[in-house]
């Protein structure tokens, strides 16, 4: 696996090392010795998908909050997407910016989110499928998101006219 590091503090593009022969290839897509030698979280407890029917689906930005932060592991396995993650740990440099990486099935790229930061994605193509790996159950208690749209941290989005949940259009504008 090759590790490639993004702005955001902790969070990193994963890319697979293909071990190509006539029928194809064989690749990792996690290891928790190389990923806890990288000072990365080894452990994770579900596993969840998510389909996308139409192109320009939104979902996001979410996270679950302290105690129960969590570590995602996403991967797009059909389909294209913009993902986008934003930095909403106060004590971080990269404080109330963002990032954005296209995972598709064709680049077969893995995007590492460190806790306490925030994760949406927009489709490109129609029937996308994406699937997530996390590092802590789901704790309704906990769940948070911020605005896809909201001007404190200005995420550009590739496409006008989002498909996106009531909570995802309502959630409120950031407060520091």
């Amino acid at each position: 696996m090759i590790f490639r590091e993004l702005p955001v503090p902790g969070a990193c593009v994963v890319e697979p090392e293909l071990n190509k022969d006539p029928r194809g290839f064989f690749a990792r897509l996690w290891c928790r010795e190389e990923f806890q030698a990288r000072g990365l979280c080894g452990e994770f407890v579900q596993c969840s998908t998510s389909f996308n029917e139409r192109a320009g689906t939104l979902r996001g930005m979410h996270y679950q909050a302290e105690p129960h932060g969590e570590v995602k592991l996403v991967r797009c396995t059909r389909g294209t997407l913009h993902d986008v993650i934003l930095d909403l740990r106060p004590d971080s440099p990269h404080f109330k910016r963002w990032t954005a990486v296209e995972l598709s099935a064709a680049n077969r790229l893995t995007l590492y989110i460190p806790k306490g930061v925030a994760h949406g994605f927009q489709t490109l193509e129609p029937d996308t499928d994406v699937l997530y790996h996390i590092s802590e159950f789901y704790h309704s208690e906990s769940v948070r998101g911020v605005r896809w749209n909201d001007p404190a941290f200005g995420i550009d989005w590739p496409l006008p006219d989002p498909i996106l949940s009531g909570r995802d259009r309502n959630f409120p504008l950031w407060t520091p």
